[in-house]
Order: structure tokens, then sequence, then C-alpha cells
């Protein structure tokens, strides 16, 4: 069966806690002391939190499920990134993550276009996203969309810093 995407709903905050902590490990777990990388998953994709993103009318997230098991994640809303030239009612993806087992598929590109076409439901607008400086794969996937790298920021798992890419594609008519 060929995988779905689908808007994840309030009801969806638990396999979007379980799912976004998977992938986020399975990426980038290895680059953290355990104590650091336990702390940051418990904060940054508690359930709670994750109810509160998806019950908010200024965000969406999206499934890739494959035989009813979500396998990847995308997440948009409102730009938060720390750079002085955002603006209100510029938008930002704020997640992208695919299973290692569904990647190479397109699925990371249907999920962009997904969260992407959401994004400029109202028309056109400046479009951000946050990646590792460390990961040129997805700053070449970002720069075929158009985004180009504009600053940086520093990004917290526990006690290590990384660095990571601000990425910004203008307004398009």
């Amino acid at each position: 069966m060929s995988p779905t995407i689908r808007r994840a709903t309030v009801d969806d905050a638990a396999t979007l806690s379980s799912l976004a902590g998977a992938t986020f490990v399975e990426a980038f777990g290895h680059l953290y002391p355990p104590e650091d990388l336990q702390a940051f998953l418990d904060d940054a994709y508690a359930e709670a939190k994750q109810a509160v993103i998806l019950g908010h009318p200024d965000y969406a997230v999206w499934f890739l499920e494959a035989d009813g098991r979500a396998v990847g994640h995308c997440a948009a809303g409102p730009c938060g990134l720390p750079h002085v030239d955002v603006q209100p009612g510029d938008g930002e993806l704020k997640r992208l993550y695919v299973l290692r087992e569904f990647q190479n598929g397109g699925w990371g590109s249907k999920l962009f276009e997904t969260a992407e076409a959401w994004l400029l439901e109202d028309g056109p607008r400046t479009l951000w996203i946050g990646v590792w400086s460390e990961n040129p794969g997805a700053q070449r996937f970002y720069a075929r969309y158009g985004f180009t790298k504009v600053g940086t920021y520093d990004f917290p798992v526990g006690r290590v810093i990384d660095l990571e890419f601000i990425l910004r594609r203008p307004a398009l008519a």
C-alpha cells in the first residue's frame, strides 16, 4: 500500500510526540550525550506541547502514513525564527522528518509541498526554514524550492549548542 498524507488532529498528540522523538533520534541522536538528548526530547516533543500545536488554528501538522502507521511528519505555522527581517504574516516550515526506511521515495517533497500549499493558501508570503548547518542534504533540498541562507542562530539540545542556518524564500508573485 502506498503511503498517504493526512492532516493531524489534537487526537494525534501522542502519535506526533512519539514520531517526532523517533525521527529526531534517528537523524541526530548520535550527536548528543544521552542526558542532553533525553532532556530535549522530553521538552520539545512532550505530548502536551504537541496537543497545543495541533489545536492551534495558526499551525498545521501532517502525517505520512503507511499501512496505518505514521512514518513521517511536517509542521508549519507563523515564523518564529530569530531574524531581523521576519515580518508578521511570514510562514515557517517548522519540521519535516521521514523515517529512514521511507526516505528517497519523494515523500519528503510531497510533505513539503503539502505544507507549502497550506502556508500559501491566503496568497504569496515570505517563507522561512531553520536547518542544521551540518545537514547539506536538507540545504540542497530546500535550495531546489528557492530557499537561500540569510542568517544563523543557536539551537540548544541540552547543553549542546548547534549552529542552525536560517533559510528564506521571498514571497512569489
